[in-house]
């Protein structure tokens, strides 16, 4: 059964009627002992990454969802899930991130509008199971104002202003600074290829 984190903040309903649409049978929970024996982890993410650490922090979940990624389990970190994999933010200096990636979460900087909202193409870089299925040049929809660098485990990039990790896909670990929850039919491929890994 799938697992999705609920810290308080991220946009849970849209992911609930994904995961209902794909006739998936999940839980929502908050509890560190559901996180410890989770088979595959979902880990929304709307608002800002320090109130997101916070609430991480406070509700005992970080020892949990680090035990349950470095086992195996699939993890899938959408927007700002996705951010906290790396050590930190320049949204909130001193919050520590999760730390699975090295790097830190920049912010947009430039004569763009920011925040970067609305749909933009994915660019595969290497073989991805997210994206299996997918043409090579994908829309989805963004809507953030920091971005994750690109690295060694970037499975596809948005440019926006410059490239950056719109898929990461190491081992187990995957994450989308895209919402599949808000992508339509491309949302819901992606979703079921999670599901299916």
């Amino acid at each position: 059964m799938t697992t999705i984190v609920d810290y308080g903040a991220g946009n849970l309903r849209s992911v609930q009627n994904t995961l209902d649409e794909l006739g998936a049978s999940y839980r929502v929970t908050n509890k560190p002992e559901a996180v410890r024996s989770a088979s595959k982890l979902i880990l929304p993410g709307v608002g800002h990454f320090g109130q997101m650490m916070h609430a991480i922090e406070k509700l005992g979940l970080r020892e949990p969802l680090i035990e349950r990624i470095e086992s195996g389990v699939s993890f899938l970190g959408i927007c700002i899930g996705l951010q906290c994999l790396f050590e930190n933010s320049e949204e909130a200096p001193g919050n520590r991130g999760l730390g699975i990636f090295s790097g830190t979460i920049k912010r947009f900087v430039g004569s763009v509008r920011i925040p970067h909202m609305g749909w933009n193409s994915l660019m595969k870089t290497k073989p991805t199971k997210l994206l299996r299925g997918l043409d090579d040049e994908t829309f989805t929809y963004f809507a953030h104002s920091y971005y994750a660098p690109v690295i060694d485990a970037t499975a596809a990039t948005c440019t926006y202003m410059h490239p950056y990790t719109a898929v990461l896909e190491r081992d187990n670990v995957h994450g989308v600074q895209f919402h599949p929850e808000k992508s339509g039919p491309v949302g819901l491929h992606v979703m079921r290829n999670f599901l299916e890994i």
